[in-house]
């Protein structure tokens, strides 16, 4: 027995909404447009996250120093 995985609801929605062909042109500009969702609900997050924890811009200049050290 083969174990299929479940499509998630951003699949089936986009399944259904975009069951039409489209051009290349299109397909690229539709592919950068999500992209820059996820990347502005990363960063949305992100800076809940640095809020929460009250975290400054010293706190992200240390973290580099370190990464630097480390290579």
């Amino acid at each position: 027995m083969i174990n299929t995985p479940q499509l998630t609801n951003l699949q089936i929605e986009i399944l259904e909404l975009y069951s039409t062909e489209l051009l290349e042109k299109e397909l690229n500009e539709l592919k950068i447009h999500m992209a820059k969702f996820f990347a502005n609900k990363a960063i949305q997050e992100a800076d809940t996250i640095w809020e929460q924890k009250h975290l400054s811009q010293k706190d992200m200049e240390k973290w580099l120093n370190e990464l630097k050290n480390c290579s």
